[in-house]
């Protein structure tokens, strides 16, 4: 499904205790299938408790740059208004680090 230049990077953080997500999982996960060659977020999962969610984080990072991490935290910040907010912010900074280790970037 994937090609050979696309690899899987996934952030943690904590969602509120209030959070479902909480209750459900004890953490919140966000995975990034990510094209190697021009850096860009092919793929996104998170752990959610409605498929709406899901389907919104895809526009909010589908297509994107993982090296480009303002204007996507920012994105989080103008346009995703669930309990998870700070959450994803996170997740996705984790995940953006390790992707630019890897990738000595």
């Amino acid at each position: 499904m994937y090609a050979e230049h696309t690899c899987f990077v996934v952030g943690e953080s904590k969602s509120p205790g209030n959070n479902a997500i909480t209750k459900k999982y004890d953490s919140f996960f966000a995975g990034f299938v990510v094209d190697m060659n021009s850096h860009e977020i092919v793929d996104v999962e998170c752990t959610a408790m409605l498929d709406i969610t899901v389907y919104f984080v895809h526009s909010l990072f589908i297509g994107k740059k993982m090296t480009d991490g303002e204007s996507i935290g920012e994105a989080i910040s103008n346009r995703y208004f669930g309990s998870s907010q700070k959450a994803l912010i996170v997740a996705f900074k984790q995940a953006q680090l390790k992707y630019c280790n890897m990738m000595n970037i």
